[in-house]
């Protein structure tokens, strides 16, 4: 797999609210990977916009915690 970058996850913006990093993208959008995504070991943030996709270089000890000190679970969707 080829990746237009390799970003350092200390490069990248972090949203609380959307548990969210996200990186500018040269086609003007922004680069994406959430939170539950790296716990679960991905590291590719890829552009919605355009097919360019970068690896995030991070140490998963160093991802932020929930307030109770524990990793937070993703959302699991449901058929009914």
């Amino acid at each position: 797999m080829s990746f237009y970058d390799e970003i350092e996850i200390e490069d990248m913006t972090y949203y609380e609210a959307t548990s969210l990093y996200t990186y500018p993208c040269p086609c003007g959008d922004q680069f994406e990977i959430s939170l539950y995504d790296l716990r679960d070991g991905e590291e590719v943030a890829v552009c919605p916009s355009c097919s360019l996709q970068i690896r995030v270089i991070f140490d998963a000890e160093n991802l932020p915690k929930d307030e109770d000190g524990a990793a937070p679970v993703a959302p699991v969707a449901v058929a009914a």
